[in-house]
């Protein structure tokens, strides 16, 4: 076990050189811009079905964060659990954790990703088949959250002429174009693999107690895991089209679970 005598605000190596990579792959996000080079389109991770996906992104998507707070969130989770369980493991063994459970977080992402889109595809297919005002209305109602105006406008300008051909038309372009769109979507974020270490702070701390900002309440960090497992879950299952990948979240968790089982059934010192 590694020990690292210092202040309380110093980093073992392992998280503060995540945390500096991510916080440089940011700035090279914005940097490049400018000129025309998108690095979340290159490295984000896309769903293989899609014309950007390349296989290392399941690694890359890891360091790249869509903004500021995104990258503030998962870096100060990161610092404040990561460097615990690195002290207690050993960076070895923390960096390897983490690269697990992050990519454990993206094959779980990618495989609910497959089951929606699959659904997806087979209902532009059938609308493209037979299409109607009231399948594009469900169509747009399952799959945009706030659609825009022209969308709405279109939906019940066909609803009064459904004979209309070129709302026909206008509406399977619609429908097509959704599909592309959303398949082309990229996931970035550390949020699989710091969820993985949220997971694994309750796992060998579980009576510690973690001071909540809302509301200000002291929570057992058990009952903290469980709770936000839970939470992931429900919005995992009833917020699809939000912009949170909430299944990655779990998948972290999921694949911590299993990687810390598999270390304590199998060695004899579990540190």
């Amino acid at each position: 076990m590694n020990q690292y005598q210092s202040s309380p605000f110093s980093m073992p190596p392992v998280v503060k050189n995540l945390i500096m990579i991510n916080a440089i792959m940011l700035l090279a996000t914005w940097a490049l811009k400018s000129t025309g080079i998108d690095l979340t389109e290159r490295l984000g991770l896309f769903y293989p079905g899609s014309e950007y996906f390349r296989p290392y992104q399941f690694v890359t998507h890891m360091f790249m964060h869509g903004d500021f707070f995104h990258l503030l969130f998962n870096m100060f989770a990161l610092y404040m659990f990561g460097k615990i369980l690195e002290m207690v493991w050993g960076s070895k063994r923390f960096l390897i954790y983490f690269f697990v459970t992050g990519l454990g977080a993206a094959a779980l992402h990618s495989f609910v990703t497959y089951l929606e889109m699959s659904a997806l595809q087979k209902s532009v297919a059938a609308f493209v088949n037979t299409p109607s005002p009231e399948l594009l209305a469900a169509f747009v109602k399952s799959n945009l959250g706030h659609p825009a105006a022209w969308v709405t406008d279109l939906v019940n300008n066909w609803g009064v002429a459904p004979e209309n051909q070129l709302y026909t038309q206008q509406a399977v372009d619609l429908v097509q174009r959704i599909f592309v769109e959303k398949i082309n979507i990229p996931t970035v974020g550390a949020s699989g693999a710091v969820f993985g270490v949220l997971l694994a702070f309750g796992y060998l701390f579980p009576n510690t107690e973690l001071m909540l900002l809302f509301p200000p309440v002291p929570i057992k960090a058990k009952y903290f895991v469980i709770g936000y497992g839970a939470i992931e879950l429900y919005l995992g299952i009833t917020q699809s089209n939000s912009n949170v990948a909430h299944f990655a979240h779990l998948g972290g968790m999921l694949f911590g679970f299993i990687l810390l089982k598999y270390w304590n059934t199998n060695t004899k010192k579990f540190f």
